[in-house]
This record gives C-alpha cells, structure tokens and sequence, in this order.
C-alpha cells in the first residue's frame, strides 16, 4: 500500500481512528506520519513505536503493583541491557533477553493477549491436521511424564493408550498421502 499523504513511498503505518462509529483509516509512510505527529498524536511530535510499546508495558501503574519487580534491577546476562532500559526503549539488547527477563514479561503478554502466554498462531490448511495430531501428541506426552513422576500411574495408563490411539492415527494418516 502506498502512503496516502505523499502518494510516492510505501505506507508503514495504518492508524484507524473511530469517533461516534464512524471509522476512518489512513496509511501513512514514517515521514508523513512524523510530520503530522502532532495533530495524529494530539500534540507529541515525538510519538514513536518505543513509546507506544512502553505506554502498553505502563511500568509506573503495574510495576509498582508487583514487588517482585521492584526488588533489584535485573539485566541480561548476554547483552548487559537492564529491564528499564528496555522500558525506555521499547528493544532488547539480544535474543538472550527473553529469558532473562521471563518472569517480568509474562504478566504483562498475559495483559496484553488476554490471559494468553502461548502463540498457536496459523497452521495452513493442507497441513492442519497432522500438525494439531502433534502437538496434541506432544502435550499428552508431558502429561504423562508429569503423571508418572508424580506416582499417579493409572490416569498414566490412560494417557498413554490416548497417546498410543493418536500414534496410529498419524500414522495411518501418513501412509494415506
């Protein structure tokens, strides 16, 4: 999609604005959605995605809410990025940052995705079914390790015939294509 402002480079943003029901879309390339930062933004020129990202995390509201955040400032072990570094600016430091911050990011996806901590993302049709088998394998099969460690073998014995069932079924399926 082309920016609707200068009609010459790609659109990068899509802002859709609804007053009274009325929606209205608008696609913008950075430049333009820059200059008119201030009547898109309602007077912050200096609006950007880092800021967005941090207004969603809102350390000052959720942070202090939770202790266990506020008790020393974690960094990453890799990289040496502090959480509120990644607060200010809205990008870790590295791939490493994920785990080191784990604990003071999931409350805020849960917040963000509804309670939702887990991508199930979209599987194409064409491989729908054998990968759902899969997972669902995959789950069953953590369940059973759990089961089994914790000395609840018949529920254990259910699983695994539920894990042996859904094995024969990928299989059949497999030699069917």
């Amino acid at each position: 999609m082309i920016c609707q402002e200068c009609h010459e480079r790609p659109a990068a943003l899509h802002f859709t604005n609804t007053v009274n029901g009325h929606t209205t879309e608008v696609y913008l390339c950075e430049q333009c959605a820059n200059d008119k930062g201030e009547t898109l933004f309602s007077g912050h020129p200096t609006f950007s995605l880092n800021n967005l990202l941090s207004g969603l995390f809102n350390p000052d509201a959720h942070f202090s809410a939770n202790p266990s955040l506020n008790e020393q400032e974690t960094h990453c072990e890799k990289c040496g990025i502090t959480f509120q570094q990644f607060l200010q600016t809205g990008k870790f430091g590295c791939a490493h940052c994920y785990k080191s911050f784990d604990s003071k990011l999931v409350p805020i996806l849960k917040r963000l995705h509804g309670g939702n901590t887990v991508h199930h993302g979209k599987i194409p049709a064409r491989m729908g079914g054998a990968l759902h088998l899969q997972k669902e394998l995959q789950s069953l099969r953590e369940q059973l390790q759990e089961m089994v460690a914790g000395e609840h073998f018949e529920k254990a014995a259910d699983v695994r015939d539920q894990i042996r069932a859904l094995e024969k079924q990928v299989s059949d399926e497999g030699g069917g294509g």
